[in-house]
């Protein structure tokens, strides 16, 4: 049944496709496209290595992949090594996206024997949505409805045997039928600034970007252990030494142009700074709830509990109580204040 293989009009908007922006392409440009290329995260890149030579010995598709941890640590740049690495081809969507059964389908049946379906934010494809994900992944079958009302019959479709690969900030919110359904499962970790120093003199190569070892150093200190966030650092450093540095990023340079940018020692920005002086000053060091902190700053919850929180924590200036967020004994320290006294066993 051929038509049910062809890809509905709006597949753009579904499947990427689209033509990238001038961010997005140097993004694209200095993203490894094989594990050779890829830094960091040496105990998921080996067990992924192990993974795909094994299924390429056996002649198969990978098994499902699930890969979460913060934004900006490289899940969609593993999910196209892993394609590149198989020979396949990869499809890539995003939860929000899908939001008919249709849609999904449409991008099941189209799919070629061992290609990869990258889904990010999975943790928001829709229940409805989900259940067709599992005789999907489980026996590479879909469901297809002929027909409506009380005569319409459900016509089981076999799909070709591809590899999905979700993605998400938010693991515990996946729904466990669909967990259990992923043979590989890795969480990705913050970058330590040893690793993102390599990314930064790669991506400045790539780049043409004369760059000092220290200065990328320097850049690598403040990019909240995350490779996106250093790699747009350092075009913005490198866009501040065209104009006063001659083209050349040099130390000096690098700590200017951080300053300029807001971004401190530590990586911080003002949305930090803001949250943390909000939780101190507003709300005597907590605890606050987390839609009380969103208001405050006018922020979406989402985007400070997966952006802003986890680094963060990460640093021991924030900590998530039962009753709340409370800015920590750090916290008081980064900012020269006065840590009040807490009355013992409070929290």
């Amino acid at each position: 049944m051929p038509e049910a293989r062809r890809m509905p009009d709006n597949r753009s908007r579904i499947v990427s496709g689209r033509a990238l922006d001038e961010e997005a392409r140097l993004d694209a440009s200095v993203r490894p496209t094989n594990f050779d290329d890829y830094i960091g995260q040496d105990r998921v890149k080996e067990n992924l290595q192990i993974a795909v030579e094994a299924a390429r010995a056996r002649g198969e598709s990978l098994d499902h992949v699930l890969l979460y941890g913060p934004p900006g640590l490289g899940k969609t740049t593993l999910a196209q090594i892993l394609a590149h690495e198989m020979g396949s081809s990869i499809k890539i969507s995003s939860g929000p996206l899908l939001e008919k059964k249709g849609d999904l389908t449409a991008v099941l049946t189209a799919l070629d024997p061992r290609d990869f379906f990258f889904l990010d934010e999975i943790h928001r494809l829709q229940p409805a949505l989900e259940e067709i994900l599992y005789p999907a992944m489980e026996d590479f079958r879909v469901d297809l409805i002929i027909g409506q009302g009380p005569g319409a019959r459900v016509h089981p479709y076999q799909l070709n045997r591809f590899t999905l690969i979700g993605a998400t900030t938010r693991a515990g919110l996946i729904m466990a039928p669909l967990r259990s359904r992923f043979g590989i499962v890795h969480r990705l970790d913050f970058y330590t600034p040893a690793d993102l120093e390599k990314i930064l003199l790669r991506s400045a190569k790539i780049l043409g970007i004369a760059i000092d070892q220290d200065a990328a150093a320097e850049i690598a200190r403040r990019s909240r252990g995350t490779p996106r966030v250093a790699n747009r650092l350092l075009r913005r450093v490198r866009d501040y030494a065209q104009v006063r540095a001659d083209g050349h990023v040099t130390l000096a340079a690098a700590r200017d142009a951080c300053k300029m940018l807001g971004v401190d020692e530590h990586g911080l920005d003002e949305i930090d700074r803001n949250l943390l002086l909000t939780v101190i000053q507003k709300y005597s060091g907590g605890p606050v709830g987390l839609n009380t902190i969103a208001a405050s700053l006018s922020e979406e919850e989402d985007a400070i509990e997966e952006i802003y929180e986890p680094y963060l924590m990460q640093l021991g200036l924030l900590d998530r109580t039962p009753r709340g967020r409370i800015a920590t004994a750090l916290a008081y320290k980064h900012f020269e204040i006065d840590e009040p006294r807490r009355q013992p066993g409070l929290f």
